[in-house]
C-alpha cells in the first residue's frame, strides 16, 4: 500500500465506517487467507440475516439472506469475499460460483477473490472474474460500476458485452435491455480499499488514480 493509499485508507474508516472497523483490518492484512475474520464485521441499524437480526460477529454463509433496513448498513465477509451492503437492501446468496449472489433491491459494494462467479440482479446477469464492483437496482433500473477487474455482463433482453477496468472507467445504467454511459455514484475507492484490506489484500487501484473518487 502507497503511503497516498494509506491516508486514503485511514480516512476512509472514519468516513465510509462507523470507525469499529481498524483492528478487524489489521488482523486481515496480517493474516493467512484461510483465517480471514467471517461473517458480520459491522452492522448498524436495522441488520437480518435470514430474517433474524445480525450484529458484529453475526455468521453470514452461501445460501443465506442479507436485509438492512432504513438508514442500515452491513459490512460482512464470506470466505475472501467482503460486502458493504447500503440501507433498504435485499441480498440472497446461492451455493454454487455460478448462482453466487442476487442483489434483489438496494445497493451492494462488493470485492472478490480469484475466480469467477456470477451475481445477478432482476435486470441484469454479471459473471465477474477477480473484481471489485458497485451495483446498485430496483425492479426497473440497476447502475453497474466494475470498480476494476472483469466482467461479462448480460442485460435482460440485451446484448452481452465483455469489458475489463482498472479504475472505474465505465459504470452504466441498465434499463430495458438498454446500456447508457453513467457517472461514478454512491461509492468511493477508500470503500473499495477498505473491503480489500479486510480481505486481506492491497488496494489494485493504479497509486497515480487512488482517491479520485
Amino acid at each position: 500500500m502507497t503511503e497516498f493509499e494509506r491516508r486514503l485508507f485511514l480516512r476512509g474508516i472514519t468516513a465510509a465506517t462507523a470507525g469499529g472497523l481498524t483492528s478487524w483490518i489489521h488482523q486481515a492484512l496480517a493474516a493467512d487467507p484461510k483465517s480471514l475474520p467471517q461473517g458480520i464485521v459491522e452492522a448498524k441499524g436495522d441488520v437480518l440475516v435470514n430474517g433474524k437480526p445480525a450484529t458484529k460477529g453475526s455468521p453470514v454463509a452461501p445460501g443465506d439472506v442479507v436485509e438492512t433496513g432504513k438508514g442500515a448498513r452491513a459490512v460482512y465477509l464470506i470466505d475472501d469475499n467482503a460486502f458493504m451492503q447500503r440501507p433498504n437492501s435485499r441480498v440472497e446468496f446461492g451455493n454454487s460460483v455460478e448462482n453466487f449472489l442476487r442483489l434483489v433491491t438496494g445497493g451492494l459494494l462488493s470485492v472478490y477473490g480469484k475466480g469467477s462467479r456470477m451475481l445477478t440482479t432482476p435486470l441484469a446477469a454479471i459473471g465477474i472474474r477477480g473484481t471489485g464492483c458497485y451495483i446498485e437496482t430496483d425492479a426497473h433500473k440497476t447502475y453497474f460500476c466494475l470498480c476494476f477487474g472483469a466482467v461479462d455482463l448480460q442485460p435482460v433482453g440485451g446484448q452481452s458485452v465483455s469489458y475489463e477496468t482498472m479504475h472505474h472507467e465505465k459504470p452504466v445504467w441498465i434499463d430495458g435491455g438498454i446500456m447508457k454511459a453513467a457517472g461514478v455514484v454512491n461509492h468511493t475507492d477508500a470503500e473499495v480499499i477498505m473491503l480489500e484490506a479486510l480481505a486481506g489484500r492491497r488496494s489494485p487501484f493504479p497509486p497515480a488514480k487512488s482517491g479520485r473518487y
